[in-house]
């Protein structure tokens, strides 16, 4: 069964997501926009005390459950000192190169109310510092923020109301083109979240029917390591993420159709799971391909480390300057709505993952079998090179 995914709705859920500051610890206005969406859907949304999210989409048997998680906490940074001339050293939220900070637009928040200003290098004038402009250092002790307010000292910034440990906001500059490319800040994992809210509402448009319960997790920590360490519950045996693929030199990902992870920084995804998605997209010719990415974690990683025994996997849309200037194709995004929607009514075929500890019997298997081949013909004969290629059987399938 092929579920359509309404493109339209889920290109407006990224553009409404996309609006919404939220970098991590600055995350309540983009939860109660989840929520009301879930609970439109149908959904009764469960949050944590710190405002994770979980809405149960409930299944023909409760143990055993799936999860599908995205992050709705993006990048940003916070004031680290006020400076003598009145303006913000900044630290980062989360890890990205202050090379994509210079020039950015930005929000304070502090507990007075919202600043706007600039993150800019401290040498940003070729008028007063000439070559010095381009010999500058790239970090973040070598730019601070200008604040768009009357303010020459330290004293008149702390006027304000401006203080040491206030979030600072990253402008998304997005802009969605007619020829599918959409360029912004924070589509990680903004799209992963509107992925999520497309496939929910396909699965709710068209009645299907899941094999077991189907927890839809967001979580609002994830780009600082935490992610989901504390929402996955004991009834979940598998769980799949969904994120960006980093599409750059040396990757196999890409902007278009769905990226498997095969591993990240933390080591190989589930073995069963990663093939089972294989073998959907394959199913339902959903355009893919797979890669393996050395400096990533998700949060599947923050789940495993917190404890929690399940399968896990990461489905990816390709996205080209991850954590910096962003873009992807909408192609990518629908083609993962797509396999999120297939994954969620796909069965159950790992029956012991009902239970947290059972016997060996019903434990699954990997193929160790040498892959047969058939002879090569030598190239004197009359085949043609295609033909003379090795042609590699089959391996027993997993079950998942």
């Amino acid at each position: 069964m092929t579920i359509d995914i309404d493109e339209d709705y889920l290109l407006r859920q990224l553009k409404a997501l996309l609006e919404i500051n939220s970098p991590t610890g600055y995350t309540d206005q983009v939860v109660i926009h989840c929520s009301k969406e879930l609970e439109r859907l149908g959904l009764t949304p469960e949050l944590t005390r710190r405002g994770a999210i979980r809405a149960v989409r409930q299944g023909s048997r409760r143990q055993g459950a799936r999860a599908i998680v995205a992050h709705v906490d993006t990048l940003g940074a916070q004031v680290k000192a006020i400076k003598d001339n009145g303006r913000l050293e900044l630290v980062p939220i989360g890890h990205w190169s202050a090379r994509f900070a210079e020039g950015a637009r930005v929000t304070i928040y502090s507990y007075h109310g919202a600043f706007r200003g600039t993150i800019l290098p401290l040498k940003a004038s070729g008028h007063t510092f000439n070559l010095e402009v381009d010999t500058l250092p790239v970090g973040w002790p070598y730019v601070e923020l200008r604040i768009d307010a009357i303010t020459q000292s330290a004293a008149e910034t702390r006027a304000l109301g401006i203080d040491v440990g206030d979030t600072v906001a990253i402008d998304t500059g997005m802009e969605f083109l007619d020829n599918g490319f959409i360029n912004s800040r924070h589509l990680d994992d903004k799209a992963g979240v509107a992925i999520l809210l497309a496939a929910i509402e396909a699965l709710e448009r068209t009645k299907a029917r899941t094999p077991v319960d189907t927890h839809w997790l967001f979580t609002i920590a994830e780009e600082v390591g935490v992610g989901a360490s504390s929402v996955v519950s004991a009834d979940i045996a598998s769980m799949l993420t969904i994120d960006n693929g980093t599409s750059a030199p040396g990757q196999n990902s890409s902007e278009f159709g769905v990226t498997i992870a095969m591993a990240d920084q933390t080591g190989p995804f589930d073995y069963h799971l990663t093939r089972k998605l294989v073998e959907l997209c394959e199913e339902h010719a959903i355009p893919h391909q797979k890669d393996v990415f050395r400096y990533y974690r998700s949060d599947s990683a923050s789940a495993l480390e917190a404890g929690h025994d399940i399968r896990t996997a990461l489905a990816t849309f390709g996205i080209d300057a991850s954590h910096g200037y962003e873009r992807i194709h909408k192609h990518a995004l629908t083609s993962v709505a797509q396999l999120v929607s297939a994954f969620a009514v796909s069965p159950v075929l790992i029956g012991r993952d009902v239970h947290e500890l059972s016997s060996a019997k019903g434990f699954t298997t990997q193929p160790t079998e040498e892959a047969e081949q058939e002879p090569v013909v030598p190239v004197a004969t009359s085949r043609t090179p295609e033909q003379q290629r090795p042609i590699h059987g089959n391996p027993s399938p997993s079950v998942v």
